[in-house]
């Protein structure tokens, strides 16, 4: 799929998938199943969003920089700065969480890899779209 096709797709994932992931951090009872879906959310919109600003990027790259951001991200709780910085501006915590969690990483991990797989099924679709349409003076 060309950049110009694949970065306005990514664009209408991007904006469903934040979607979905403050509904789910900010409209759901917090819960295992909440913190594992925030997660997955969290690393495909990693994703999604190089996709946007990277679309001539393989995937393997983009899966790869996205899980480090998340993995980098994940370790940086141990810290604490993502609480005190939470703690001034609280949006900040959607970005940089707030406390370590080794699942997170596992969960990150197979996100990533859902996303890139997900990204060249609709990278095949778009593609060939247009192979479904008739042609006008070919042959029958």
């Amino acid at each position: 799929m060309t950049p110009a096709r694949r970065r306005p797709a990514a664009a209408i994932a991007l904006v469903g998938v934040v979607i979905l992931g403050l509904v789910v951090a900010r409209g759901l009872p917090d819960s295992v199943a909440t913190d594992v879906a925030g997660d997955a959310l969290y690393a495909a919109a990693a994703y999604t969003g190089l996709v946007l600003v990277w679309p001539r990027a393989r995937r393997v790259v983009l899966g790869t920089v996205a899980a480090a951001w998340c993995g980098s991200v994940e370790l940086l709780q141990l810290t604490g700065l993502p609480v005190a910085l939470a703690d001034r501006f609280p949006p900040v915590a959607l970005v940089l969480g707030s406390g370590f969690d080794p699942r997170d990483l596992a969960v990150y991990a197979c996100a990533v890899v859902t996303a890139a797989v997900v990204d060249a099924g609709v990278s095949a679709l778009l593609l060939h779209e247009g192979d479904a349409a008739p042609r006008v003076g070919g042959p029958e």
